[in-house]
């Protein structure tokens, strides 16, 4: 009677782990199988990509996958191993760093939009500023006005942002007024919250905010060009890969860029 039942126990124990085995196995093949292109994308890119990506699944092809955040964070977890197909930065510094770091494939490294760098204010409180050399930025900002930005010392915006006031002389006194945050779209929210009286962020971020309205533009030659390069990821650019990377960079996605305020080359 033992023997039976130790017979039994032997069959059902068997039969779990064929059904376990078959029910891994399509799971595992699907994942070799997928053509799904991930994009590591700029903060600032989220919603003209969101726009693209729909376009482009509407002609039929795979549904592109999308990881948005500051570009110094997406080049860190890059290096870290995250997998990605393609890598769209919000500064040259950042590309370079992949690069450097033989991450993406420099020979397919495009630039094909830029943006402008912005003073926002909470809409209900914004009046024009005219920012220039000099200027009395303690009177803009009061006794306890801060700004928010980038980080400083990474994140793009942040990086764009420093650069423009220390050319412009306001470094030293903007510097511990600084509220740097994670990404751009990160420190929008601080000033669509009223939570900071000014923010520091892209034209295009400005323009899709519904409590923000833009009061300055930097001059033009006070920051680098606000610039945005593309390219495609070692190892990872396949036959899908190459197919998103020029949607992204065609006709039709450049008109999506025009619709949000990126200037096209």
């Amino acid at each position: 009677m033992q023997q039976r039942r130790g017979f039994v126990l032997g069959l059902v124990l068997a039969s779990a782990f064929a059904v376990s085995a078959r029910a891994e196995q399509p799971a595992a093949s699907t994942a070799g199988a997928t053509s799904t292109v991930t994009t590591f994308a700029a903060a600032s890119l989220t919603n003209a990509f969101q726009d693209i990506g729909k376009a482009y699944e509407a002609k039929g092809k795979p549904a592109p996958r999308f990881s948005f955040a500051a570009s110094s964070a997406l080049a860190k977890q890059m290096e870290a191993g995250a997998p990605a197909s393609i890598f769209a930065s919000a500064d040259l510094k950042w590309m370079d760093y992949t690069d450097g770091k033989g991450l993406t494939l420099k020979d397919t490294r495009v630039v094909p939009i830029g943006n402008a760098l912005v003073l926002v204010a909470p809409a209900d409180k914004a009046q024009p500023v005219a920012i220039s050399k000099g200027m009395d930025i303690e009177a803009l900002l009061g006794a306890n006005g801060r700004i928010a930005t980038g980080l400083t010392d990474s994140v793009p915006v942040g990086i764009y942002a420093k650069t423009a006031f220390t050319t412009l002389g306001l470094w030293d006194k903007v510097a511990p007024r600084i509220v740097g945050a994670e990404s751009v779209r990160a420190a929008l929210t601080l000033v669509e919250r009223g939570e900071v009286p000014y923010g520091v962020v892209y034209a295009t971020d400005a323009a899709i905010a519904k409590n923000v309205k833009v009061v300055a533009v930097f001059p033009a030659d006070s920051h680098p060009p606000v610039e945005y390069p593309f390219a495609l990821v070692k190892g990872q650019d396949t036959p899908a890969a190459k197919d998103f990377f020029a949607f992204l960079t065609g006709p039709e996605a450049k008109e999506i860029y025009k619709k949000y305020g990126f200037t096209v080359r």
